[in-house]
Protein backbone atom coordinates (compact mmCIF):
# COMPACT_ATOMS: atom_id res chain seq x y z
CA UNK A 1 0.00 0.00 0.00
CA UNK A 2 1.30 3.47 -0.88
CA UNK A 3 1.89 5.74 2.13
CA UNK A 4 -0.49 8.70 2.40
CA UNK A 5 2.49 11.03 2.00
CA UNK A 6 3.00 9.80 -1.58
CA UNK A 7 0.06 11.75 -2.94
CA UNK A 8 1.55 14.90 -4.45
CA UNK A 9 4.96 16.29 -5.29
CA UNK A 10 5.95 19.95 -4.77
CA UNK A 11 6.23 22.41 -7.66
CA UNK A 12 9.19 21.88 -9.95
CA UNK A 13 10.60 25.33 -9.19
CA UNK A 14 11.35 24.56 -5.53
CA UNK A 15 14.85 23.42 -4.67
CA UNK A 16 14.99 21.08 -1.71
CA UNK A 17 17.46 20.03 0.95
CA UNK A 18 18.47 16.37 1.08
CA UNK A 19 16.69 14.26 3.71
CA UNK A 20 17.38 11.05 5.62
CA UNK A 21 15.24 9.18 3.08
CA UNK A 22 17.34 10.64 0.29
CA UNK A 23 20.45 9.39 2.09
CA UNK A 24 19.04 5.85 2.19
CA UNK A 25 18.26 6.04 -1.52
CA UNK A 26 21.71 7.42 -2.34
CA UNK A 27 23.47 4.70 -0.34
CA UNK A 28 21.45 2.01 -2.03
CA UNK A 29 22.18 3.50 -5.47
CA UNK A 30 25.92 3.45 -4.73
CA UNK A 31 25.71 -0.19 -3.63
CA UNK A 32 23.55 -1.12 -6.60
CA UNK A 33 25.94 0.57 -9.06
CA UNK A 34 28.91 -1.31 -7.58
CA UNK A 35 27.02 -4.62 -7.76
CA UNK A 36 25.62 -4.00 -11.26
CA UNK A 37 28.22 -1.90 -13.10
CA UNK A 38 26.74 -2.67 -16.53
CA UNK A 39 23.41 -1.22 -15.44
CA UNK A 40 25.27 1.70 -13.85
CA UNK A 41 26.87 2.55 -17.19
CA UNK A 42 23.50 2.26 -18.92
CA UNK A 43 22.06 4.66 -16.34
CA UNK A 44 24.86 7.18 -16.85
CA UNK A 45 26.53 6.55 -13.48
CA UNK A 46 30.30 6.76 -13.72
CA UNK A 47 32.95 5.19 -11.49
CA UNK A 48 32.37 1.54 -12.41
CA UNK A 49 33.17 1.64 -16.12
CA UNK A 50 36.04 -0.83 -15.84
CA UNK A 51 33.85 -3.53 -14.29
CA UNK A 52 31.36 -6.12 -15.58
CA UNK A 53 28.33 -7.25 -13.58
CA UNK A 54 28.61 -10.55 -11.72
CA UNK A 55 25.81 -12.72 -13.10
CA UNK A 56 26.74 -15.79 -11.07
CA UNK A 57 24.42 -17.08 -8.34
CA UNK A 58 26.59 -15.29 -5.78
CA UNK A 59 26.24 -12.02 -7.69
CA UNK A 60 22.46 -12.36 -7.80
CA UNK A 61 22.41 -13.14 -4.06
CA UNK A 62 24.52 -10.06 -3.30
CA UNK A 63 22.05 -7.80 -5.11
CA UNK A 64 19.17 -9.37 -3.18
CA UNK A 65 21.02 -8.83 0.11
CA UNK A 66 21.52 -5.18 -0.79
CA UNK A 67 17.78 -4.79 -1.44
CA UNK A 68 16.92 -6.34 1.93
CA UNK A 69 19.35 -4.05 3.72
CA UNK A 70 17.88 -0.97 2.02
CA UNK A 71 14.35 -2.01 2.97
CA UNK A 72 15.44 -2.32 6.60
CA UNK A 73 16.91 1.18 6.45
CA UNK A 74 13.70 2.55 4.95
CA UNK A 75 11.65 0.99 7.73
CA UNK A 76 13.76 2.89 10.27
CA UNK A 77 13.58 6.25 8.43
CA UNK A 78 10.72 8.74 8.62
CA UNK A 79 9.66 10.66 5.48
CA UNK A 80 9.61 14.44 6.03
CA UNK A 81 7.74 15.61 2.93
CA UNK A 82 5.78 14.43 -0.08
CA UNK A 83 8.91 13.86 -2.16
CA UNK A 84 10.15 11.50 0.54
CA UNK A 85 6.78 9.77 0.51
CA UNK A 86 7.08 9.04 -3.20
CA UNK A 87 10.67 7.87 -2.78
CA UNK A 88 9.73 5.46 0.00
CA UNK A 89 6.76 4.09 -1.94
CA UNK A 90 8.83 3.62 -5.09
CA UNK A 91 11.79 2.01 -3.32
CA UNK A 92 9.59 -0.39 -1.37
CA UNK A 93 7.84 -1.48 -4.53
CA UNK A 94 11.01 -1.86 -6.61
CA UNK A 95 13.05 -3.61 -3.94
CA UNK A 96 10.20 -5.91 -3.03
CA UNK A 97 9.72 -7.05 -6.60
CA UNK A 98 13.48 -7.59 -6.93
CA UNK A 99 13.31 -9.89 -3.92
CA UNK A 100 10.27 -11.67 -5.32
CA UNK A 101 12.21 -12.35 -8.51
CA UNK A 102 15.17 -13.61 -6.51
CA UNK A 103 13.07 -15.83 -4.26
CA UNK A 104 11.47 -17.35 -7.37
CA UNK A 105 14.94 -17.93 -8.90
CA UNK A 106 14.02 -15.69 -11.83
CA UNK A 107 17.10 -13.47 -11.61
CA UNK A 108 19.63 -16.24 -12.18
CA UNK A 109 20.59 -17.68 -15.56
CA UNK A 110 18.47 -15.27 -17.59
CA UNK A 111 18.56 -15.88 -21.33
CA UNK A 112 16.59 -14.11 -24.02
CA UNK A 113 17.38 -12.58 -27.39
CA UNK A 114 17.63 -8.92 -26.40
CA UNK A 115 18.26 -8.04 -22.75
CA UNK A 116 19.96 -10.86 -20.89
CA UNK A 117 23.58 -11.03 -19.65
CA UNK A 118 24.53 -12.59 -22.99
CA UNK A 119 23.90 -9.27 -24.75
CA UNK A 120 24.54 -6.86 -21.88
CA UNK A 121 28.16 -7.87 -21.34
CA UNK A 122 28.91 -6.81 -24.92
CA UNK A 123 26.41 -3.98 -25.46
CA UNK A 124 27.69 -1.99 -22.48
CA UNK A 125 30.86 -1.19 -24.47
CA UNK A 126 28.77 0.75 -27.00
CA UNK A 127 28.03 3.31 -24.27
CA UNK A 128 31.66 3.99 -23.43
CA UNK A 129 33.68 6.94 -24.80
CA UNK A 130 36.46 6.11 -27.25
CA UNK A 131 38.03 9.53 -27.83
CA UNK A 132 41.29 9.19 -25.89
CA UNK A 133 43.88 6.62 -24.91
CA UNK A 134 42.55 6.81 -21.35
CA UNK A 135 39.10 5.88 -22.70
CA UNK A 136 40.55 2.83 -24.42
CA UNK A 137 42.53 1.90 -21.32
CA UNK A 138 39.25 1.81 -19.37
CA UNK A 139 37.69 -0.31 -22.11
CA UNK A 140 40.64 -2.65 -21.87
CA UNK A 141 40.21 -3.08 -18.12
CA UNK A 142 36.54 -3.86 -18.63
CA UNK A 143 37.34 -6.29 -21.41
CA UNK A 144 39.73 -8.06 -19.07
CA UNK A 145 36.79 -8.92 -16.78
CA UNK A 146 34.76 -10.61 -19.51
CA UNK A 147 36.15 -14.18 -19.26
CA UNK A 148 35.53 -14.40 -15.51
CA UNK A 149 32.05 -12.89 -15.76
CA UNK A 150 31.08 -15.14 -18.66
CA UNK A 151 32.13 -18.12 -16.52
CA UNK A 152 29.96 -16.78 -13.69
CA UNK A 153 27.03 -16.36 -16.06
CA UNK A 154 27.50 -19.97 -17.16
CA UNK A 155 27.30 -20.98 -13.50
CA UNK A 156 24.05 -19.05 -13.26
CA UNK A 157 22.65 -20.90 -16.25
CA UNK A 158 23.64 -24.21 -14.67
CA UNK A 159 22.03 -23.22 -11.36
CA UNK A 160 18.79 -22.21 -13.09
CA UNK A 161 18.69 -25.52 -14.97
CA UNK A 162 19.37 -27.46 -11.74
CA UNK A 163 16.47 -25.61 -10.06
CA UNK A 164 14.12 -26.65 -12.88
CA UNK A 165 14.20 -23.25 -14.55
CA UNK A 166 16.25 -23.93 -17.66
CA UNK A 167 15.53 -21.50 -20.49
CA UNK A 168 13.38 -22.52 -23.44
CA UNK A 169 15.11 -24.37 -26.27
CA UNK A 170 14.22 -21.54 -28.66
CA UNK A 171 16.21 -19.05 -26.56
CA UNK A 172 19.16 -21.43 -26.29
CA UNK A 173 19.31 -21.79 -30.07
CA UNK A 174 19.22 -18.02 -30.50
CA UNK A 175 21.82 -17.69 -27.76
CA UNK A 176 24.21 -19.96 -29.63
CA UNK A 177 23.88 -17.81 -32.76
CA UNK A 178 24.20 -14.52 -30.91
CA UNK A 179 27.21 -15.67 -28.88
CA UNK A 180 28.93 -16.46 -32.16
CA UNK A 181 28.16 -12.99 -33.50
CA UNK A 182 29.37 -11.33 -30.31
CA UNK A 183 32.75 -13.03 -30.62
CA UNK A 184 33.23 -11.14 -33.88
CA UNK A 185 31.98 -7.87 -32.40
CA UNK A 186 34.60 -7.93 -29.65
CA UNK A 187 37.35 -8.24 -32.23
CA UNK A 188 35.87 -5.60 -34.52
CA UNK A 189 35.48 -3.19 -31.60
CA UNK A 190 39.24 -2.87 -31.09
CA UNK A 191 40.43 -3.51 -34.65
CA UNK A 192 41.28 0.14 -35.37
CA UNK A 193 41.65 1.41 -31.79
CA UNK A 194 44.56 3.72 -30.84
CA UNK A 195 46.65 3.04 -33.97
CA UNK A 196 49.41 5.35 -32.68
CA UNK A 197 49.90 3.36 -29.48
CA UNK A 198 50.99 -0.09 -30.59
CA UNK A 199 51.42 -1.38 -27.05
CA UNK A 200 47.88 -0.42 -25.99
CA UNK A 201 46.47 -1.64 -29.29
CA UNK A 202 48.11 -5.04 -28.84
CA UNK A 203 46.83 -5.29 -25.28
CA UNK A 204 43.30 -4.44 -26.40
CA UNK A 205 43.56 -7.04 -29.12
CA UNK A 206 44.63 -9.74 -26.65
CA UNK A 207 41.82 -8.90 -24.27
CA UNK A 208 39.26 -8.85 -27.07
CA UNK A 209 40.48 -12.27 -28.15
CA UNK A 210 40.16 -13.52 -24.56
CA UNK A 211 36.59 -12.15 -24.47
CA UNK A 212 35.78 -13.79 -27.80
CA UNK A 213 37.20 -17.09 -26.58
CA UNK A 214 35.08 -16.84 -23.43
CA UNK A 215 32.00 -16.48 -25.63
CA UNK A 216 33.16 -19.45 -27.68
CA UNK A 217 33.20 -21.49 -24.47
CA UNK A 218 29.75 -20.14 -23.65
CA UNK A 219 28.50 -21.56 -26.95
CA UNK A 220 29.66 -24.96 -25.70
CA UNK A 221 27.78 -24.46 -22.43
CA UNK A 222 24.61 -23.58 -24.34
CA UNK A 223 24.90 -26.56 -26.67
CA UNK A 224 26.26 -29.29 -24.41
CA UNK A 225 24.94 -28.46 -20.94
CA UNK A 226 21.90 -26.18 -21.10
CA UNK A 227 20.46 -27.31 -24.41
CA UNK A 228 19.75 -30.89 -23.27
CA UNK A 229 17.89 -29.53 -20.23
CA UNK A 230 16.06 -26.74 -22.06
CA UNK A 231 12.28 -26.88 -21.98
CA UNK A 232 10.46 -27.26 -25.28
CA UNK A 233 7.53 -25.11 -24.25
CA UNK A 234 7.89 -21.34 -24.46
CA UNK A 235 5.23 -20.56 -21.83
CA UNK A 236 6.37 -19.55 -18.35
CA UNK A 237 2.96 -20.09 -16.66
CA UNK A 238 0.61 -17.72 -14.84
CA UNK A 239 2.35 -17.70 -11.47
CA UNK A 240 5.72 -16.78 -12.92
CA UNK A 241 4.06 -14.34 -15.30
CA UNK A 242 2.44 -12.45 -12.43
CA UNK A 243 5.82 -11.73 -10.84
CA UNK A 244 7.49 -10.80 -14.11
CA UNK A 245 4.61 -8.59 -15.21
CA UNK A 246 4.70 -6.65 -11.95
CA UNK A 247 8.43 -6.16 -12.33
CA UNK A 248 7.87 -4.48 -15.69
CA UNK A 249 4.78 -2.44 -14.73
CA UNK A 250 5.12 -1.54 -11.09
CA UNK A 251 1.47 -2.56 -10.87
CA UNK A 252 -0.53 -5.76 -10.78
CA UNK A 253 -2.49 -6.55 -13.91
CA UNK A 254 -5.64 -8.59 -14.41
CA UNK A 255 -4.42 -10.85 -17.21
CA UNK A 256 -7.86 -11.84 -18.48
CA UNK A 257 -9.15 -8.25 -18.54
CA UNK A 258 -5.97 -6.95 -20.19
CA UNK A 259 -6.09 -9.74 -22.79
CA UNK A 260 -9.69 -8.85 -23.69
CA UNK A 261 -8.73 -5.15 -23.82
CA UNK A 262 -5.85 -5.94 -26.16
CA UNK A 263 -8.17 -7.74 -28.56
CA UNK A 264 -10.62 -4.82 -28.46
CA UNK A 265 -7.81 -2.35 -29.15
CA UNK A 266 -6.78 -4.38 -32.16
CA UNK A 267 -10.30 -4.27 -33.58
CA UNK A 268 -10.47 -0.48 -33.19
CA UNK A 269 -7.08 0.10 -34.77
CA UNK A 270 -7.80 -2.21 -37.71
CA UNK A 271 -11.04 -0.33 -38.39
CA UNK A 272 -9.19 3.01 -38.48
CA UNK A 273 -6.47 1.56 -40.70
CA UNK A 274 -9.06 0.21 -43.13
CA UNK A 275 -10.62 3.67 -43.39
CA UNK A 276 -7.25 5.32 -44.09
CA UNK A 277 -6.33 2.58 -46.57
CA UNK A 278 -9.47 3.34 -48.55
CA UNK A 279 -8.54 7.02 -48.67
CA UNK A 280 -5.00 6.24 -49.79
CA UNK A 281 -5.91 3.59 -52.34
CA UNK A 282 -9.67 3.35 -52.94
CA UNK A 283 -10.90 -0.18 -52.37
CA UNK A 284 -7.67 -1.35 -50.71
CA UNK A 285 -7.58 -3.16 -47.38
CA UNK A 286 -5.17 -2.10 -44.64
CA UNK A 287 -2.74 -4.91 -45.44
CA UNK A 288 -2.78 -4.01 -49.14
CA UNK A 289 -2.16 -0.35 -48.32
CA UNK A 290 0.79 -1.23 -46.12
CA UNK A 291 2.37 -3.19 -48.96
CA UNK A 292 1.82 -0.36 -51.43
CA UNK A 293 3.24 2.25 -49.06
CA UNK A 294 6.50 0.29 -49.00
CA UNK A 295 6.92 0.99 -52.70
CA UNK A 296 6.26 4.73 -52.62
CA UNK A 297 9.48 6.61 -53.34
CA UNK A 298 8.54 9.59 -51.13
CA UNK A 299 8.76 7.31 -48.08
CA UNK A 300 12.03 5.58 -48.97
CA UNK A 301 15.49 6.16 -47.49
CA UNK A 302 18.45 4.26 -48.96
CA UNK A 303 21.50 3.36 -46.89
CA UNK A 304 22.33 3.66 -43.21
CA UNK A 305 24.04 7.05 -43.59
CA UNK A 306 20.89 8.50 -45.09
CA UNK A 307 18.82 6.80 -42.38
CA UNK A 308 20.91 8.39 -39.61
CA UNK A 309 20.58 11.81 -41.30
CA UNK A 310 16.81 11.41 -41.63
CA UNK A 311 16.49 10.42 -37.96
CA UNK A 312 18.63 13.36 -36.83
CA UNK A 313 16.77 15.92 -38.94
CA UNK A 314 13.33 14.77 -37.76
CA UNK A 315 14.48 14.66 -34.14
CA UNK A 316 15.95 18.16 -34.33
CA UNK A 317 12.76 19.56 -35.84
CA UNK A 318 10.62 17.95 -33.14
CA UNK A 319 12.79 19.36 -30.34
CA UNK A 320 12.70 22.86 -31.84
CA UNK A 321 8.91 22.77 -32.27
CA UNK A 322 7.99 21.32 -28.87
CA UNK A 323 10.44 23.20 -26.63
CA UNK A 324 8.82 26.04 -24.65
CA UNK A 325 5.41 25.38 -26.18
CA UNK A 326 4.16 21.92 -25.24
CA UNK A 327 7.05 20.93 -22.96
CA UNK A 328 9.73 22.45 -20.79
CA UNK A 329 12.93 21.10 -22.35
CA UNK A 330 16.12 21.99 -20.52
CA UNK A 331 18.93 23.30 -22.79
CA UNK A 332 21.18 20.23 -22.27
CA UNK A 333 18.36 18.00 -23.50
CA UNK A 334 17.96 19.83 -26.78
CA UNK A 335 20.84 17.76 -28.08
CA UNK A 336 19.97 14.19 -29.07
CA UNK A 337 22.35 12.07 -31.14
CA UNK A 338 20.90 9.63 -33.66
CA UNK A 339 23.23 6.74 -34.46
CA UNK A 340 23.41 3.42 -36.26
CA UNK A 341 24.24 0.73 -33.69
CA UNK A 342 27.20 -1.60 -34.29
CA UNK A 343 24.99 -4.64 -33.65
CA UNK A 344 22.55 -6.19 -36.16
CA UNK A 345 19.70 -7.46 -33.99
CA UNK A 346 17.00 -5.30 -35.54
CA UNK A 347 16.08 -3.30 -32.44
CA UNK A 348 15.71 0.46 -32.08
CA UNK A 349 16.53 1.81 -28.65
CA UNK A 350 17.48 4.84 -26.56
CA UNK A 351 20.30 5.35 -24.09
CA UNK A 352 20.07 8.24 -21.68
CA UNK A 353 22.61 10.98 -21.00
CA UNK A 354 25.28 10.44 -18.39
CA UNK A 355 24.76 12.00 -15.00
CA UNK A 356 27.22 14.80 -15.78
CA UNK A 357 25.63 15.25 -19.24
CA UNK A 358 28.98 14.74 -20.95
CA UNK A 359 27.40 11.81 -22.79
CA UNK A 360 24.23 12.99 -24.54
CA UNK A 361 21.06 11.00 -24.95
CA UNK A 362 21.26 8.78 -28.02
CA UNK A 363 18.83 7.00 -30.30
CA UNK A 364 20.27 3.79 -31.78
CA UNK A 365 19.07 1.80 -34.77
CA UNK A 366 20.39 -1.76 -34.93
CA UNK A 367 19.99 -2.54 -38.62
CA UNK A 368 19.77 -6.23 -39.57
CA UNK A 369 22.47 -7.47 -41.92
CA UNK A 370 21.51 -7.03 -45.56
CA UNK A 371 18.86 -4.34 -44.93
CA UNK A 372 19.61 -1.18 -46.92
CA UNK A 373 16.18 0.37 -47.62
CA UNK A 374 14.03 1.99 -44.94
CA UNK A 375 10.43 3.19 -45.02
CA UNK A 376 9.86 6.52 -43.28
CA UNK A 377 6.07 6.12 -43.22
CA UNK A 378 6.64 3.22 -40.86
CA UNK A 379 9.35 4.75 -38.69
CA UNK A 380 8.47 8.42 -38.21
CA UNK A 381 6.51 7.54 -35.09
CA UNK A 382 9.51 5.55 -33.78
CA UNK A 383 11.66 8.70 -33.73
CA UNK A 384 9.08 10.37 -31.50
CA UNK A 385 8.97 7.24 -29.32
CA UNK A 386 12.72 7.10 -28.75
CA UNK A 387 13.46 10.82 -28.88
CA UNK A 388 11.24 13.81 -28.08
CA UNK A 389 8.68 13.76 -26.60
CA UNK A 390 9.37 10.09 -25.80
CA UNK A 391 12.29 8.52 -23.97
CA UNK A 392 14.78 11.35 -24.38
CA UNK A 393 12.50 13.94 -22.82
CA UNK A 394 11.32 11.59 -20.08
CA UNK A 395 14.67 10.11 -19.05
CA UNK A 396 16.72 13.22 -19.70
CA UNK A 397 14.35 15.39 -17.69
CA UNK A 398 14.85 13.22 -14.64
CA UNK A 399 18.63 13.45 -15.04
CA UNK A 400 18.62 17.26 -14.89
CA UNK A 401 16.40 17.47 -11.78
CA UNK A 402 19.35 17.25 -9.39
CA UNK A 403 17.98 20.07 -7.21
CA UNK A 404 14.77 18.15 -6.49
CA UNK A 405 15.21 14.40 -6.81
CA UNK A 406 17.80 12.14 -5.26
CA UNK A 407 20.07 10.18 -7.56
CA UNK A 408 18.14 6.93 -7.17
CA UNK A 409 14.95 8.68 -8.32
CA UNK A 410 16.80 10.25 -11.26
CA UNK A 411 19.03 7.41 -12.36
CA UNK A 412 18.13 4.16 -10.63
CA UNK A 413 14.38 3.77 -10.95
CA UNK A 414 13.54 2.58 -14.45
CA UNK A 415 10.17 0.87 -14.82
CA UNK A 416 9.29 -0.40 -18.28
CA UNK A 417 5.56 0.30 -18.02
CA UNK A 418 6.28 3.88 -16.99
CA UNK A 419 9.00 4.49 -19.57
CA UNK A 420 7.66 2.57 -22.53
CA UNK A 421 4.09 3.53 -21.72
CA UNK A 422 5.12 7.19 -21.85
CA UNK A 423 6.89 6.65 -25.17
CA UNK A 424 3.75 5.15 -26.73
CA UNK A 425 1.68 7.95 -25.22
CA UNK A 426 4.17 10.36 -26.86
CA UNK A 427 3.51 8.78 -30.27
CA UNK A 428 -0.24 9.35 -29.93
CA UNK A 429 0.39 12.88 -28.64
CA UNK A 430 2.39 13.75 -31.74
CA UNK A 431 -0.53 12.54 -33.84
CA UNK A 432 -2.80 14.85 -31.83
CA UNK A 433 -0.40 17.74 -32.47
CA UNK A 434 -0.56 17.21 -36.24
CA UNK A 435 2.83 15.64 -36.89
CA UNK A 436 1.25 12.49 -38.33
CA UNK A 437 -1.53 14.03 -40.42
CA UNK A 438 -0.02 12.62 -43.61
CA UNK A 439 -2.04 9.48 -44.30
CA UNK A 440 1.03 7.28 -44.78
CA UNK A 441 2.69 8.49 -41.59
CA UNK A 442 -0.53 8.06 -39.64
CA UNK A 443 -0.85 4.56 -41.02
CA UNK A 444 2.65 3.93 -39.71
CA UNK A 445 1.72 5.16 -36.25
CA UNK A 446 -1.37 2.97 -36.25
CA UNK A 447 0.72 0.04 -37.47
CA UNK A 448 3.03 0.55 -34.48
CA UNK A 449 0.10 0.82 -32.09
CA UNK A 450 -1.50 -2.26 -33.63
CA UNK A 451 1.79 -4.10 -33.21
CA UNK A 452 1.96 -3.19 -29.50
CA UNK A 453 -1.66 -4.26 -28.93
CA UNK A 454 -0.96 -7.57 -30.70
CA UNK A 455 1.97 -8.10 -28.34
CA UNK A 456 -0.35 -7.84 -25.34
CA UNK A 457 -2.50 -10.60 -26.81
CA UNK A 458 0.41 -12.84 -27.87
CA UNK A 459 2.50 -12.42 -24.72
CA UNK A 460 -0.33 -13.04 -22.29
CA UNK A 461 -1.92 -15.65 -24.51
CA UNK A 462 1.20 -17.79 -24.83
CA UNK A 463 2.65 -17.45 -21.34
CA UNK A 464 -0.65 -17.76 -19.47
CA UNK A 465 -2.20 -20.49 -21.62
CA UNK A 466 -5.19 -18.44 -22.78
CA UNK A 467 -7.58 -19.31 -25.59
CA UNK A 468 -6.56 -17.94 -28.98
CA UNK A 469 -9.10 -15.99 -31.09
CA UNK A 470 -9.32 -18.90 -33.53
CA UNK A 471 -9.73 -21.42 -30.72
CA UNK A 472 -7.24 -23.70 -28.99
CA UNK A 473 -4.36 -22.76 -26.72
CA UNK A 474 -1.75 -20.27 -27.84
CA UNK A 475 1.64 -21.56 -28.95
CA UNK A 476 4.54 -20.21 -31.02
CA UNK A 477 2.93 -21.24 -34.30
CA UNK A 478 -0.34 -19.44 -33.56
CA UNK A 479 1.64 -16.44 -32.30
CA UNK A 480 3.64 -16.25 -35.54
CA UNK A 481 0.55 -16.32 -37.74
CA UNK A 482 -1.18 -13.74 -35.55
CA UNK A 483 1.86 -11.44 -35.45
CA UNK A 484 2.27 -11.55 -39.23
CA UNK A 485 -1.36 -10.51 -39.65
CA UNK A 486 -0.90 -7.46 -37.43
CA UNK A 487 2.42 -5.97 -38.56
CA UNK A 488 4.01 -4.74 -41.77
CA UNK A 489 7.49 -5.37 -40.37
CA UNK A 490 9.97 -7.37 -42.45
CA UNK A 491 9.98 -11.11 -41.74
CA UNK A 492 13.48 -11.17 -40.24
CA UNK A 493 12.56 -8.41 -37.80
CA UNK A 494 9.29 -10.12 -36.92
CA UNK A 495 11.06 -13.41 -36.22
CA UNK A 496 13.34 -11.61 -33.81
CA UNK A 497 10.38 -9.84 -32.17
CA UNK A 498 8.45 -13.07 -31.64
CA UNK A 499 11.47 -14.76 -30.08
CA UNK A 500 11.81 -11.72 -27.84
CA UNK A 501 8.26 -12.05 -26.52
CA UNK A 502 8.55 -15.78 -26.06
CA UNK A 503 11.73 -15.38 -24.01
CA UNK A 504 11.03 -12.19 -22.06
CA UNK A 505 7.56 -12.65 -20.51
CA UNK A 506 5.68 -9.57 -19.41
CA UNK A 507 7.97 -6.99 -20.99
CA UNK A 508 6.26 -6.43 -24.34
CA UNK A 509 2.76 -5.81 -22.89
CA UNK A 510 4.19 -3.16 -20.56
CA UNK A 511 4.25 -0.74 -23.51
CA UNK A 512 0.55 -0.73 -24.38
CA UNK A 513 -0.65 -1.29 -20.82
CA UNK A 514 1.64 1.48 -19.64
CA UNK A 515 0.25 3.76 -22.34
CA UNK A 516 -3.26 2.91 -21.21
CA UNK A 517 -2.45 3.94 -17.64
CA UNK A 518 -0.74 7.15 -18.77
CA UNK A 519 -3.81 8.07 -20.82
CA UNK A 520 -6.11 7.34 -17.87
CA UNK A 521 -3.99 9.56 -15.63
CA UNK A 522 -3.93 12.37 -18.19
CA UNK A 523 -7.74 12.26 -18.51
CA UNK A 524 -8.17 12.26 -14.73
CA UNK A 525 -5.78 15.16 -14.09
CA UNK A 526 -6.73 17.39 -17.03
CA UNK A 527 -10.38 16.64 -16.27
CA UNK A 528 -9.96 18.78 -13.15
CA UNK A 529 -8.92 21.77 -15.26
CA UNK A 530 -5.15 21.26 -15.22
CA UNK A 531 -3.60 22.32 -18.57
CA UNK A 532 -1.98 19.57 -20.59
CA UNK A 533 1.50 21.12 -20.44
CA UNK A 534 1.25 21.32 -16.65
CA UNK A 535 0.18 17.68 -16.45
CA UNK A 536 3.24 16.71 -18.47
CA UNK A 537 5.51 18.76 -16.21
CA UNK A 538 4.03 17.36 -13.01
CA UNK A 539 4.30 13.80 -14.22
CA UNK A 540 7.79 13.97 -15.71
CA UNK A 541 9.17 15.91 -12.74
CA UNK A 542 8.51 12.82 -10.61
CA UNK A 543 11.14 10.83 -12.49
CA UNK A 544 10.68 7.16 -13.28
CA UNK A 545 8.20 5.41 -10.99
CA UNK A 546 6.24 2.18 -10.63
CA UNK A 547 2.87 2.89 -12.21
CA UNK A 548 0.89 2.40 -8.99
CA UNK A 549 3.15 4.94 -7.27
CA UNK A 550 2.80 7.34 -10.21
CA UNK A 551 -0.97 7.10 -9.92
CA UNK A 552 -0.95 7.87 -6.19
CA UNK A 553 1.50 10.76 -6.70
CA UNK A 554 -0.64 12.45 -9.36
CA UNK A 555 -4.16 11.87 -8.08
CA UNK A 556 -5.52 13.32 -4.82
Amino acid sequence: MTPPSATRSPPATLARAATAVDAVAERYLDTWAALDPCAATESGITGHDDQITDYSPDGCAARADAARAALRELDATEPVDDVDGVTVAAMRERLSVLLDLHDAHLDTGELNVIASPLQTMRDVFDLMPTDTEDDWTTIGRRLEKIPDRVAGYADGLRAAAAAGRAPAARQVRRGVAQAGQIQRLFLEMVATAVPDNLTLHAELRRRAEDAANAYARLVGVFRDEIGPQARETDACGRDTYAVLSRSFLGAAVDVDEAYAWGLDQLNQIVAEQDAIANRLYPGATASEALRRLDGEERYLVHGTDALAHWMQDLSDRAVDALADTHFDIAPPLRRLECRIAPTNTGGIYYTGPSEDLSRPGRMWWSVPAGVHTFHTWQEMTTVFHEGVPGHHLQIGRAVVLADRLNRWRRLGCWVSGHGEGWALYAERLMAELGWLDDAGNRMGMLDAQRFRAARVVIDMGVHCGLTAPDGGVWDASKAWTFLQSHSAMAEENLRFELDRYLGWPGQAPSYAIGQRIWQQLRDAVTGTGVPLKEFHSRALDLGGLPLDVLRSALLP
